[in-house]
């Protein structure tokens, strides 16, 4: 919430004053306090401590039965909204400063609460957010000025009835959930949900721009990749297609505001996994797999540079994939681009494997089972990127 420092009614108080700092505070939470606020350590430890003491007042005021609507700080000092003299009085007594006249808290929130439901109503997809601004005396809504959509007019509309109790203020920013995504973790290519697959590393290219690397029959069509109904990238690159003589691999930039992260999940079966590198491990070795429809699941490594054809269940054509992996790993359909990791080696994203495989959720090393991985240092290379490590 912006505080501004305009506005105050009926404002009135005393200096407080605060004894000398008795508190300890972490050192390194008082260097970032100090370098955000252009002040000393020292300084900004007098700070906390002078909140502190206030902050103990206004409990003490709370609990005397006093008439509070509401108090907040503004550069240090703390402003009590008071409905009547008595607890004008009290808090005066205690050293606070004190706002007559206001709207205050209560009567804010119920403000708040009416736009909630026209949001119900008219879902503002223009707006990004609204709030109760204490320090204005007012509910302010920002609205994204690029974006003045019929539902945002309406919303407005509803927000106006209130008359100078809410205040918009336009921007250019827009706001979306952040999304920190696993590697193995469901992704699906629409916020409803639907079909999906799993997803695999993060990378990075000379520039710092940052993609995931999963397999090309996932990313086919170039579609937008959802963790639940949260947008987290869009796929630019595959070099898959149905019938056509392909490697299943394929990237999609991550949207500036997610992260996909440096440890592999392993649905709840050994925490996670970090990942330090992406050198292949040799052929027998001990590799496992992250994937949405059945988890974590383990074999070894059997074979590189292996040549598949794949039917279509849905009855196209069959596809030739070359470059492949091969491992005794057991996978299913929804594993598709799910991260295999030897060690704290990167190494490839499910591919492909048997029809009508059955896999246990979470059942480490299946017997007779097999599975087809895109290998991931082929993919970093042919798109000119690095794997993202763990520090």
């Amino acid at each position: 919430m912006t505080v501004l420092a305009a506005g105050f009614l009926g404002f009135s108080g005393t200096a407080v004053a605060i004894a000398s700092p008795t508190n300890s505070y972490d050192p390194a939470m008082l260097d970032a306090l100090s370098s955000s606020q252009g002040i000393s350590p020292a300084a900004a430890a007098a700070r906390l401590d002078s909140e502190g003491v206030q902050q103990q007042r206004l409990t003490e005021l709370s609990g005397s039965g006093a008439a509070v609507d509401g108090a907040f700080f503004v550069n240090g000092q703390l402003i009590v909204n008071t409905a009547d003299k008595a607890s004008t009085a009290k808090a005066k007594a205690k050293g606070l400063a004190v706002r007559t006249g206001a709207r205050g808290a209560a009567a804010l929130e119920r403000v708040s609460a009416d736009l909630d439901r026209a949001a119900s109503t008219h879902r503002p997809d223009g707006v990004n957010s609204w709030a109760v601004d204490l320090a204005s005396d007012t509910v302010v809504v920002s609205v994204h000025e690029g974006r003045r959509s019929a539902s945002t007019e309406k919303f407005l509309a509803a927000a106006a009835k209130h008359g100078n109790a809410v205040k918009v203020e336009t921007t250019g920013e827009r706001l979306a959930p952040t999304a920190d995504v696993y590697p193995g973790s469901k992704m699906t290519f629409s916020a409803s949900g639907g079909g999906w697959c799993s997803v695999g590393f993060g990378a990075t290219n000379s520039s710092g721009q940052r993609f995931l690397v999963t397999a090309g029959h996932c990313v086919e069509g170039l579609p937008d990749l959802y963790l639940g109904s949260t947008h987290f990238g869009k796929a630019t690159n595959t070099r898959f297609g149905i019938g056509k003589d392909s490697v299943d691999m394929g990237i999609a930039r991550i949207d500036a505001e997610d992260r996909i992260m440096t440890s592999v999940g392993t649905w709840g079966a050994a925490g996670t996994v970090a990942v330090r590198g992406a050198n292949r491990a040799a052929v027998g070795s001990t590799i496992c797999k992250s994937g949405a429809t059945t988890g974590w699941t383990c074999g070894n490594i059997k074979s590189y540079n292996v040549t598949v054809t794949y039917t279509d269940p849905n009855g196209g054509p069959q596809t030739v994939v070359r470059g492949l992996g091969s491992s005794s790993v057991c996978t299913a359909g929804g594993d598709s681009g799910g991260a295999y990791i030897s060690g704290n080696q990167a190494q490839g994203m499910t591919s492909g494997g048997p029809i009508g495989q059955t896999c246990t959720f979470n059942g480490g090393t299946i017997a007779g089972k097999s599975s087809y991985f895109q290998p991931l240092s082929d993919a970093l290379s042919y798109y000119g990127l690095s794997v993202q490590t763990a520090s």
